[in-house]
This record gives structure tokens, C-alpha cells and sequence, in this order.
């Protein structure tokens, strides 16, 4: 690929950046539309739930494939086809008669989606060459993230209020279709020099296991759970015998690989249960409109906006370990008010409660990507850092989907605006908090056990194993 000026890389970055603002606008917009969409589609909980699982279920199972197809046929080619199938996909959302063929479009955005985010990491690390640039550029990239869970909530909220339900999926047009013009435009193609090779039947394993697994919990269904532990025995069985498979099974003698995949799992089950669970509980117990519920929830988004950068220096400083326990105490220390001190009931304890989630999650999604990539092989990192990824949308899948099901048997025999809906919803969320507070005890178990001087040992006895190119090194050096 030709050198770039530095206006064209700072244009391809930007590009890059639209393509994230619309993905994750798109999450944090449609947790606050839930009810509205439940009332006008007839919606259960269960099917609440399925409108976000969907998404995130097809974007995990895809992730992986879409980076390698990527580096194979061109990175421009996948991220292309990627906004396309976003913006429509979008499009028909918006248009959707039934709760059921919402769902299906859902799972045509999260198709288009699975394309975008990993493909654009990838052009923005081959048009940034330089080490600092590149380190930079990363750090914008991961503003948009705050930016839009702190934005998505009031642009969601007012949406609702104002147009409806439907008009949320209408922001990710013309910002999809423009920066479609634009990468078509300006975004140079680039391809990897050695892809690696489709792994298919490793891919179908993976698919029927997260598939599986996410229908059991939301449907208590015994046949489906047991489809996702035969197809965890397959993926144990068959990936080993891959030359280059889909997941490298090796990759799980890191102790801080390991260690980062159950944080990553933790902090995003808990995000998504804490959504999932507030929007409900501010408009169908509270009585609060979209806008309203959006505004009580923007401390939670600012904080995590203010925390994200803070984290960044952390891990650059004194690396993982500090973040890493300060987001399990803070997180688990939210839970635990909500679950054992009724913080619902008084709005000093709500706001200290969103406040100290803020923090929890603004510090711990930096130090996943750093940790998992600490001690692998360089050519390595980039597959170690797609499966943090693809293990942060596992766990927001599973995070709404246990927590959806707490929910729902819990409110099973009262109907949302009925006299006993109230006192039904706060019972079932109190397990539904204790689950989140686990959530946060296992980051700070796991992030204590993994980032000490036995687990850097392991990552690099694994890095020797896997290849002999020079690991990564870890953010500091102790």
C-alpha cells in the first residue's frame, strides 16, 4: 500500500470512526427503546431479550471470520460490503411489523456489524505505520466508544419520546451511507501477506455453541444446552488437529490470556445486564419517559467516558493490575448496594450506584486487550486481541440473556403496568444485582490472579510453545 499523506490517514481514521459511532450508538440507543418496543410489538421479556441477543450472538459467532476473510480478500472489499449490509439492515429494523422479523433484520445488521469493527482496526493499524501515530489513532478510536454509550442514551431517549421506537435504527443511515461514499472514495485497499485459512467446521462449532447456549438460558430449554456441550466437546476436539484453527486452544496457557477472556466475559455480562435491567426498571416500575430514564443513566455513561482515558494511563504507567482491581471493587461494590441495600428506593443511592458502575466499566476495557496480548508471539497479538472481542460480545449475550431470564420468572404472573408489577420486578432484580456483584468479585479474583509474576511466566512459556518470533511485551515492566 502507497504512503498516505497525513490528511488522507487522518480521513481513513475518521471513516474508520463513523463505522464504529454507528455500531455502538446502535446498542446503547436500543436498550432505552426496549419498552416502547415491547408495548407496540406485544413484546415478553423473553423477546425484549432476543432483540438484543440476536445481535450480539451473530456479531460474536462472525467476528473471527469476517477478520480473516479480510486479510484475505481485502480489507476495503469486507468493510465495504459491512456498511452496506449495516445500513440496510438498519433500514428494514426500522420497518419491521413483528417482533420476530425485528429480530431477523437484527441479525442482518449484526452481520454487516461483524465486518466493521475488526476490519477497521485492521486498516487503521496498516495506514498508521508509525508506533506513536498508531498509538494515537488507537486512542480515538477508543473515544468513540465512550462517546456513544454517553450520547446514545439521551439521542435514544429523545427519539423515542418525540418520533418512536423506530427512528432510533434511522440515525445509522446517513451516517452508514456517507461513510460508505467516503471509504469507497479514500479508503486505499490493503491485504494481509500470509492470511490465515478459513477454518469452516471449527466456525459452525463456534456458531452452534454460543446458539445453543444463548437459547437454553432464555428458553430454559434442556435439548439446546445440550447441544452447546456437544459443541464445546467438538470445538475441544477438533481445533487441536487444525494446522491454523479457528480459536488456537494453546492460547489458554497464558494465565493472563486466560484471565483476560473471563474479564472480558464478566465486565460485558454485567454491562449488559445493568442496561437491560435499568431501562426496564426506570420506565415500566418508575413510570419515567425514554428521555427521562437516558438522563438518569448519564452518570453511569460520563463516568465511563472520563475513566476510559484515565485507565489507558494506568496500564501505560503501572500496567493491568491496578484498573483491573479497582473496576472489580467498584462494579461489585455496585451490585451489592442495589442487591443488599435497596438502593432503587432512594435516588442518592441510584445515582451512587450508576456512578460507581461508570467507573468500574470506564477502567476495565482497557486492560483486556493489553493483557491478553502480553507474552504472545507478535504474529499472534492481532488473533489474541480478536478473541478479547469476540469474548466481550459472549458476554453481553449471556449477560441479558441470564439476567433477562431472572427477570422474566420473576415478573411471569403480574403484567408490566399492573398494581403488583413494581414489588414483582424489584424481587426478581435482586438476584439479578447479586449476579452482577459476582460479576465484579470474579474481575478482581481474576484480574488479582493474572497479572502477577507467575501468570507473566506462563504467557511466556506459552509464547515459546506457540512460535519463536519476540512476545509482546506488557504495558510495564516489573
Amino acid at each position: 500500500m502507497a504512503e498516505l499523506t497525513s490528511r488522507r490517514r487522518l480521513l481513513v481514521l475518521a471513516i474508520c470512526c463513523m463505522s464504529l459511532l454507528i455500531v455502538s450508538l446502535d446498542n446503547t440507543i436500543l436498550n432505552v427503546a426496549l419498552p416502547s418496543m415491547g408495548r407496540e410489538l406485544h413484546a415478553s421479556v423473553s423477546g425484549l431479550q432476543w432483540t438484543i441477543d440476536a445481535y450480539t450472538l451473530v456479531l460474536a459467532s462472525l467476528l473471527m471470520l469476517a477478520g480473516s476473510t479480510a486479510d484475505r480478500i481485502g480489507r476495503r472489499k469486507v468493510f465495504v460490503a459491512g456498511l452496506v449490509l449495516f445500513t440496510l439492515g438498519s433500514l428494514l429494523c426500522s420497518l419491521a411489523p413483528t417482533l420476530e422479523s425485528l429480530v431477523a433484520f437484527r441479525m442482518i445488521q449484526a452481520v454487516g456489524g461483524s465486518m466493521l469493527n475488526p476490519v477497521a482496526m485492521s486498516i487503521i493499524t496498516n495506514t498508521f505505520t508509525d508506533p506513536a501515530e498508531r498509538a494515537r489513532a488507537i486512542g480515538v478510536w477508543g473515544g468513540v466508544v465512550g462517546i456513544s454509550m454517553a450520547a446514545g442514551p439521551l439521542i435514544g431517549g429523545l427519539l423515542v419520546d418525540t418520533v418512536g421506537w423506530r427512528s432510533i435504527f434511522w440515525v445509522n443511515l446517513p451516517v452508514g451511507i456517507a461513510a460508505l461514499l467516503l471509504t469507497w472514495r479514500y479508503v486505499p485497499e490493503s491485504r494481509a501477506p500470509h492470511p490465515r485459512r478459513i477454518d469452516p467446521v471449527g466456525q459452525l462449532l463456534i456458531i452452534a455453541l454460543l446458539g445453543s447456549l444463548t437459547y437454553a438460558i432464555i428458553e430454559t430449554d434442556l435439548f439446546f444446552a445440550a447441544v452447546a456441550v456437544v459443541s464445546l466437546i467438538g470445538v475441544v476436539l477438533y481445533e487441536p488437529r487444525r494446522p491454523e484453527p479457528l480459536i488456537d486452544l494453546r492460547f489458554f496457557r497464558s494465565a493472563p490470556f486466560s484471565g483476560a477472556t473471563v474479564i472480558a466475559v464478566s465486565a460485558f455480562a454485567a454491562l449488559g445486564g445493568f442496561l437491560f435491567l435499568n431501562t426496564l426498571y426506570l420506565q415500566d416500575v418508575r413510570g419515567y419517559s425514554a428521555l427521562h430514564a437516558g438522563l438518569y443513566m448519564l452518570p453511569m455513561a460520563a463516568l465511563t467516558l472520563v475513566c476510559a482515558p484515565l485507565s489507558g494511563r494506568m496500564v501505560g504507567s503501572r500496567g493491568p493490575r491496578l484498573p483491573l482491581l479497582l473496576a472489580g471493587v467498584t462494579m461489585g461494590a455496585c451490585g451489592v448496594l442495589f442487591a443488599a441495600f435497596e438502593a432503587e428506593t432512594s435516588d442518592t443511592l441510584l445515582f451512587i450506584g450508576y456512578v460507581l458502575f461508570g467507573i468500574g466499566f470506564g477502567l476495565v476495557n482497557t486492560p483486556i486487550t493489553n493483557t491478553a496480548v502480553s507474552g504472545m508471539p507478535r504474529a499472534q497479538a492481532g488473533v489474541a486481541a480478536a478473541v478479547a472481542s469476540t469474548s466481550r460480545q459472549i458476554g453481553q449475550t449471556l449477560g441479558v440473556a441470564v439476567i433477562g431470564t431472572v427477570l422474566a420468572h420473576g415478573v411471569a404472573a403480574t403484567a408490566a403496568g399492573s398494581p403488583g408489577y413494581p414489588d414483582a420486578f424489584l424481587a426478581a432484580s435482586r438476584t439479578a444485582w447479586w449476579i452482577i456483584a459476582g460479576c465484579g468479585l470474579c474481575i478482581l479474583a481474576v484480574g488479582a490472579l493474572t497479572t502477577g509474576p507467575w501468570a507473566r511466566r506462563t504467557a511466556l512459556h506459552c509464547a515459546d510453545r506457540l512460535g519463536s518470533d519476540r512476545p509482546v511485551e506488557p504495558a510495564v515492566r516489573r
